[in-house]
C-alpha cells in the first residue's frame, strides 16, 4: 500500500461539508470520534462516545458543528500513518467510520448486476461457463430491466413468462419481486477503513469489488449521512450455492467503509446521494487496470424504500445500522484467459470514490493476511468505560 495522503481522502469540495471519522488513539489504546475540519482533527469523543451516538442526533451535522473538540492532529499526518506498512504506533491512524451500528447490506438493487447474479448461479461459481450463459440469459430476459419497477404488475407479469420458459432465477426473485433482498454484511465493529487491507477468502479463484454508497440510518430509521463502501465479493462460493452468502460475504476484512461519514446538511443531501455516481479503479501489481462505475440514479429500489424494509415494526435496530444500497456494476472483463472474467490478485489497489464522499482505498490480500480483528463491543465498552466516556 503507497502512503495516502489528504488528496486521496476527502471530497472534491474538502472539508465544506460535515465530515465525522474514527482515529485510533494510542495514548488511551482506543477509539476516538472525531470531526474532520479545515484546521484539523478534533476530538469529540467526550460528547459523542460513538459514530452511533452522534448519528442519534435530532440533527446529526447541527450537533456536531456545535462542538469544538480537543485538537488531535492535521488530517495529513493521520492519513499517512493509517496503511499497516509502516504504520507507527504510536501515532494516530484512520479507522472505519462506523461502529455500533450493525453493518447491512441490499443485494440485487440494480438491473444489470441482478443479471450477473443469475450468471454466478446457473454458471455454479465457474468462470469459464459465465460468457456462454451470460449470452443465453441475455436473450431470454434482455439487458435493459431499469425501467420496471420490483413488485410492479408488469414484474409480476415477467417473472410468469420466466417460468414458464423454465429461467426462473431467485435472484430475478429479489431483483424484480416485492421483497428486497437484505442481509447481515459483517459482525458489528469489523469493518476496514481506507488506507487498510481489504480481505478475500482465501479458497476464492472468482470474486470482484463491488463499489457502494453506504447510508447511515438512526434507530428511529431516519438516513443521516452516507460514506464509501466495498462490498467484497466472492462470486465462485455464492454462485455454488445462495445458501453460501455468509462465507462469501463475510470474512475478516470483507467489508470496507469509508473514507469518512458525511452528514446531511445544507451542501449534501439524500437527493444528492440518490444521484451519486460512484468510480472503481482497480490496479494490479501485473499491469492490469480496471475501471468500473455505479450510478445510484439507476437503481430499482429508492434508498428510503430499502431502509424501510430493513427497519420498523417487525426488526429495530437499536444502535442504528448501515446499509449498502448495492451496485450496477459488474467485471466481466477478462483479466487471463479469454471467457474467466475477472477476478482479485494479491496486492491489488482498489479505489472506490465519488466528488461528495472521497476516496476509499484498499489493498487486496486474503482474510488471514489482513490484520486480525481483535476489538469488539466488549472492548471498546471496556475502553470507554476506563477513559469516564460511559
Amino acid at each position: 500500500m503507497t502512503t495516502l495522503t489528504v488528496k486521496d481522502l476527502l471530497p472534491e469540495d474538502g472539508t465544506r461539508g460535515t465530515l465525522a471519522g474514527r482515529v485510533w488513539l494510542p495514548q488511551v489504546n482506543g477509539p476516538a470520534v472525531v470531526a474532520v475540519r479545515g484546521d484539523g482533527v478534533f476530538d469529540v469523543t467526550a460528547k459523542f462516545p460513538t459514530i452511533s451516538a452522534l448519528c442519534e442526533e435530532d440533527s446529526p451535522a447541527k450537533a456536531l458543528a456545535a462542538v469544538k473538540g480537543e485538537r488531535i492532529g492535521d488530517l495529513e499526518a493521520i492519513v499517512a500513518n493509517t496503511a499497516p506498512d509502516g504504520r507507527d504506533p504510536k501515532k494516530p491512524w484512520l479507522l472505519a467510520p462506523v461502529d455500533l451500528q450493525t453493518l447491512k447490506a441490499a443485494g440485487v438493487t440494480f438491473a444489470i448486476s441482478m443479471l450477473e447474479r443469475v450468471i454466478e448461479e446457473r454458471a455454479k461459481g465457474n468462470p469459464a461457463s459465465a460468457e456462454a450463459i451470460r449470452k443465453e440469459v441475455t436473450r431470454l430476459i434482455g439487458d435493459d430491466l431499469s425501467k420496471l419497477k420490483p413488485g410492479s404488475d408488469q414484474a409480476m407479469h415477467l417473472k410468469q413468462v420466466l417460468i414458464d420458459q423454465n429461467a426462473w432465477s431467485q435472484y430475478l426473485e429479489v431483483g424484480i419481486g416485492p421483497d428486497a433482498e437484505v442481509f447481515t454484511k459483517a459482525p458489528t465493529l469489523s469493518s476496514v477503513g481506507t488506507g487498510m487491507d481489504a480481505g478475500l477468502h482465501p479458497k476464492s479463484t472468482w470474486n470482484n469489488p463491488e463499489p457502494e454508497l453506504v447510508l447511515y440510518v438512526s434507530s428511529r430509521g431516519k438516513i443521516v449521512g452516507g460514506a464509501l463502501g466495498n462490498d467484497v465479493n466472492l462470486r465462485d462460493f455464492e454462485g455454488r450455492s445462495a445458501l453460501l452468502l455468509s462465507k462469501a460475504k463475510d470474512n475478516n476484512a470483507s467489508c470496507a467503509i469509508g473514507p469518512l461519514l458525511r452528514l446531511f446538511d445544507d451542501s449534501f443531501t439524500l437527493d444528492d446521494a440518490r444521484k451519486l455516481d460512484i468510480s472503481l479503479n482497480v490496479k494490479g501489481a501485473d499491469g492490469f487496470v480496471l475501471d468500473g462505475h455505479s450510478s445510484i440514479s439507476m437503481i430499482s429500489r429508492d434508498p428510503t424504500d430499502l431502509v424501510g424494509q430493513t427497519i420498523g415494526n417487525v426488526h429495530q435496530y437499536p444502535d442504528g445500522f448501515v446499509l449498502f444500497l448495492g451496485t450496477m456494476f459488474a467485471p466481466v472483463k477478462d483479466r487471463e484467459a479469454p471467457g474467466q472474467g475477472f477476478t482479485h490478485k494479491r496486492d491489488d489497489i482498489v479505489t472506490i470514490s465519488a466528488p461528495q464522499l472521497g476516496k476509499l482505498v484498499n489493498r487486496m490480500r486474503t482474510s488471514d493476511e489482513c490484520e486480525p480483528w481483535t476489538f469488539g463491543i466488549g472492548a471498546l465498552m471496556k475502553n470507554l468505560a476506563q477513559r469516564k466516556l460511559i
